[in-house]
């Protein structure tokens, strides 16, 4: 579950596809609990008073309707991966997690950094295409690329070479 925040919901971002994307993760969130599959929680933290993710800011929290239990690990990160200077691969190898499903926030950014590295890490990976979302941007010509088109390409260059992108629904009905 990465960086399902608050800070999602700011004005900055501009629109975004695919807005039904946490509902489709709380179905995977419950599915998995329901399994007793192991749950862990990426939150993006920063020093800077001016960021969303400011750890002080009503950006920061992880949304509510995913909020993890008491007993679910929560990982904060600085950058876009939550391999890089934490003990998450660590700690996947002493829970002996060699499968990952990754849903989250946003596609082409902490979502799909995280996706390449658990198949490069060789994990057995699942990125699950309607439980993520994007936002338009501006590519660097300054041409503006509408979020379903930054999603879709984004999900084009992870299937099958890093991950196995599925629905919500082909993931739980094929996997759980």
């Amino acid at each position: 579950m990465i960086d399902v925040q608050k800070a999602f919901d700011d004005k900055k971002w501009g629109e975004r596809n695919n807005p039904d994307a946490e509902e489709q993760m709380k179905e995977v969130l419950d599915r998995c609990r329901e399994h007793q599959w192991e749950i862990i929680h990426i939150q993006h933290i920063s020093d800077n008073p001016e960021s969303v993710f400011y750890y002080k800011g009503k950006g920061f929290p992880i949304k509510q309707m995913v909020a993890p239990l008491e007993q679910e690990k929560v990982i904060t990160k600085r950058v876009n991966s939550a391999f890089i200077g934490t003990d998450l691969d660590e700690y996947l190898q002493a829970c002996h997690i060699d499968t990952i499903a990754i849903v989250g926030l946003t596609t082409p950014h902490c979502v799909s950094t995280m996706t390449r590295m658990s198949g490069n890490l060789g994990y057995k990976t699942y990125l699950l295409s309607d439980a993520t979302a994007a936002f338009g941007m501006k590519d660097h010509h300054g041409k503006f690329i509408d979020a379903d088109t930054i999603h879709h390409l984004s999900m084009a260059t992870i299937h099958d070479e890093f991950a196995n992108v599925l629905t919500a629904r082909q993931f739980i009905q094929s996997v759980l």
